[in-house]
């Protein structure tokens, strides 16, 4: 069996590690750009180990990740991915999702994954080079995200049946952690008596503390009290009774649900927190130096796309002068 039919066989096998699509768009569909991928092109060749493909894979194993190679390996087949594969290749590839409907952003997000993918192939000396580092970037429109004031947010709470997701979603909403970081949370990690929750191994592998405000306290405080009983032994913070975890899906599903019933004329997901978490901090007179390390950015420039202002506040700003 080729290398390559190997990678394919392990990326079929991974799809079950992914919770669902919304976990893609909130690891990888936010534009924020995958800072740590550096090329470092391996110029020697070897015989290849089914151990150390898996290496590759395991290394890069979310939903995301797994569907794009997949696709790529769809349009051109196994034995062509690794050595054989030229640059117009991926160009018309690209094209080729473009033609089939796929958004700049999700194409955006599409090119990270390739890149990634060839990037970690030569790391384990699977491909000569990184052909998908010579493509052109893809402009994609930014969008203004819908946002939650205070009292929204307070309405959404208060629109969901569910006293652990209503604990979910206000500790995102009152961190700015991202839907897999609060979802992943363990008892270790939520610190109450010297409030602080522990961020481990976060978005690019980064390890994080976020301080627990007073209203959050409280918060999570009832909900370890009242609400956490698991049948199960599980080490989760969050949690349902029967299973020991929670799931992306799950809440995202129950974010939507609320939506609706309130009826609004707004696409939220568990990620619009994360953007409210800082909106809502810049309107109070937070810097934005605070919020970007709050947030877990290395650059300013992402933190940015996660401000937005109301124009009241933009019409105050003109004049102030």
């Amino acid at each position: 069996m080729s290398k390559v039919k190997l990678l394919l066989a392990l990326v079929d096998d991974l799809k079950d590690l992914a919770d669902s699509v919304q976990a893609v768009a909130d690891a990888i569909g936010s534009n924020e750009p995958d800072e740590d991928i550096k090329p470092e092109p391996a110029q020697v060749e070897k015989e290849v180990t089914l151990e150390e493909v898996r290496g590759v894979l395991a290394e890069k194993s979310h939903a995301g990740f797994t569907a794009g190679i997949r696709d790529l390996l769809k349009k051109y087949g196994a034995d062509k991915l690794s050595q054989d594969i030229v640059l117009q290749d991926l160009e018309d590839f690209l094209i080729y999702e473009k033609e089939r409907g796929m958004a700049s952003a999700s194409r955006s997000s599409m090119l990270y994954t390739i890149k990634s993918f060839y990037n970690y192939m030569c790391k384990k000396d699977l491909c000569d080079k990184n052909l998908a580092l010579l493509l052109e970037p893809i402009k994609v429109k930014q969008k203004e995200r819908d946002y939650l004031t205070e009292e929204e947010f307070e309405e959404l709470v208060n629109a969901i049946t569910s006293p652990l997701i209503r604990a979910v979603i206000q500790t995102m909403f009152y961190t700015g952690g991202r839907i897999t970081e609060i979802t992943n949370l363990k008892l270790e990690d939520v610190d109450l008596e010297n409030n602080i929750l522990h961020i481990i191994a976060g978005k690019g592998n980064k390890d994080r503390d976020i301080p627990i405000s007073l209203k959050l306290h409280k918060i999570l405080s009832h909900y370890l009290k009242s609400v956490r009983k698991p049948e199960v032994k599980t080490d989760r913070f969050f949690t349902t009774n029967k299973t020991g975890r929670v799931s992306n899906n799950y809440v995202n599903g129950c974010i939507r649900n609320a939506v609706i019933k309130l009826d609004w004329d707004k696409e939220i997901s568990a990620h619009n927190l994360r953007h409210s978490f800082s909106s809502n901090l810049l309107e109070k007179g937070a810097s934005v130096v605070s919020i970007q390390k709050l947030l877990g950015h290395s650059s300013l420039a992402v933190t940015t796309r996660y401000l937005h202002q109301d124009k009241s506040v933009l019409n105050d700003a003109v004049n102030l002068l």
